[in-house]
């Protein structure tokens, strides 16, 4: 299948928008507001975003160093990969909002939006005069999202956060640590995809609400306890159990019950064994596979696929608390076997024979090598005019059978100033034009892009 054949693919299967209709003006940045903002644009919605080429941020304040942008490209604003993944199916406005004429522009577009969604931190939108109460004087059904650290009321409300200092405020942090060392972290940020997914979740809730009593609402989303919502086994272990997750006895590694280790300290329980990652033939970083057994005839069909070796067939081996004090030598046995097999072709095998099992995925293996995921049509290729080919991620649910595509690439920034604000606002050729040479639109000091030029001169003409 060639590439343009694949794009044209991706876009004929997508059904129309569930949220035809709805307009969203997007004031988000970094990663869990414009998460927020693109499934919604996915599933249909007009997303709006307002941005300024003075303040980067919105798409990654590393632009002077080139992280983020493909190897060979030059890095600017309109290069930055985390951005495109997270930026699609919306449009880019440019206003400076410290001028009245860009805020003047700005509250019209809110009142002529259906909801609003910013992740700032406290008060930024009240300092523009754009609070929920300003808001509803120009739409008095306005939805109103705000996304901040720790919400808009209380003791934190006002302290500046990045998702990895509202991890580990939730406890995610102290859950990813082993007793005896510092907590790890969880690498990045997982309250930024986390925090989006209940921003949409949020927007669509508040949407629905509006629909039946024709009254909007500001929906004050916490970031910080979107995480607590991660720790829920943790958590019900303290309210019930009284016990710590960082305790003596908690299992390192893969394993539900270390040996030796008292069962009442256990976190998981006795539930399984083997319970493991395995090595796979290649013996690399990525050759992985999980296999996992929760009952005795789970383990006698893991036996039979194995061949039935001689040191599974031993006696301590036929029962759960056998398999539990002899994992050492279980997980030897059965890696001799799995070290013999590619990670995909030993998964089919096992769970053909009645056996958990699943192949440990790189980032490139969900891309490139997933078969369930290329079926799901988890990612849709799209061509960037800077980026060129471009894979984006896909929505984990479908609509009537069809998958929730990427509709179109990020925008890049500015490209749709002159349509909305013509089109939409009624701003005239004549206005545009000087809004332009007065730093309205575009910074006055900043060079245009040779598409922001090319709307320009064409509003010019007109």
């Amino acid at each position: 299948m060639s590439d343009s054949t694949e794009r044209a693919e991706a876009t004929s299967t997508i059904p129309p928008g569930a949220l035809s209709g709805i307009r969203v003006l997007d004031f988000t940045w970094v990663r869990a507001g414009p998460w927020c903002t693109r499934w919604l644009g996915a599933l249909g919605a007009e997303v709006i975003k307002v941005e300024w080429p003075r303040s980067p941020n919105t798409r990654g304040n590393n632009i002077a160093t080139g992280a983020g942008t493909p190897e060979g490209l030059p890095a600017n604003l309109n290069t930055n990969g985390h951005f495109s993944d997270t930026n699609s199916n919306k449009l880019s406005v440019t206003l400076n909002t410290r001028t009245p004429r860009g805020i003047d522009l700005t509250r019209r577009l809110v009142a002529m939006s259906d909801i609003v969604i910013e992740n700032f931190a406290y008060g930024v939108l009240e300092r523009w005069g754009l609070g929920y109460e300003d808001m509803k004087k120009l739409r008095p059904d306005i939805i109103y999202l705000s996304m901040s650290g720790f919400g808009h009321t209380g003791r934190y409300h006002y302290y500046g956060t990045m998702g990895p200092a509202a991890q580990a405020l939730s406890g995610l942090t102290f859950l990813s640590g082993l007793p005896g060392e510092p907590p790890a972290g969880w690498g990045w940020s997982y309250l930024d995809d986390t925090g989006g997914m209940y921003g949409a979740m949020c927007a669509l809730t508040a949407l629905r609400h509006r629909n039946h009593t024709g009254q909007g609402q500001h929906v004050d989303l916490s970031q910080m306890i979107t995480g607590i919502t991660l720790t829920g086994t943790a958590f019900l272990d303290k309210t019930v159990n009284g016990r710590e997750s960082r305790r003596e006895g908690y299992p390192p590694g893969n394993r539900t019950v270390w040996p030796g280790a008292p069962v009442i300290n256990n976190y998981r329980g006795p539930i399984a064994a083997p319970h493991n990652a395995f090595r796979t033939l290649g013996g690399g970083y990525n050759d992985w596979c999980v296999i996992a057994c929760l009952a005795d005839e789970e383990w006698t069909n893991l036996v039979e696929l194995m061949g039935k070796p001689d040191w599974a067939k031993k006696g301590k081996f036929t029962s759960l608390d056998g398999r539990l004090e002899n994992q050492n030598e279980m997980d030897q046995g059965i890696e001799q076997w799995t070290s013999t097999l590619e990670k995909y072709d030993l998964a089919e095998k096992c769970q053909v024979a009645g056996v958990r099992a699943m192949p440990v995925q790189s980032s490139e293996d969900r891309v490139e090598n997933d078969p369930q995921l290329r079926h799901r049509g988890m990612f849709t290729k799209v061509k960037h005019p800077m980026l060129g080919d471009w894979k984006f991620q896909g929505a984990p649910f479908r609509l009537d059978g069809n998958k929730v595509a990427v509709k179109g690439p990020p925008p890049m920034i500015g490209q749709h100033t002159t349509k909305i604000m013509g089109d939409l606002l009624g701003v005239s050729s004549e206005e545009l034009v000087q809004g332009y040479e007065d730093g309205v639109y575009w910074p006055e000091t900043t060079p245009k892009f040779p598409y922001v030029q090319e709307a320009i001169d064409a509003e010019a003409k007109r």
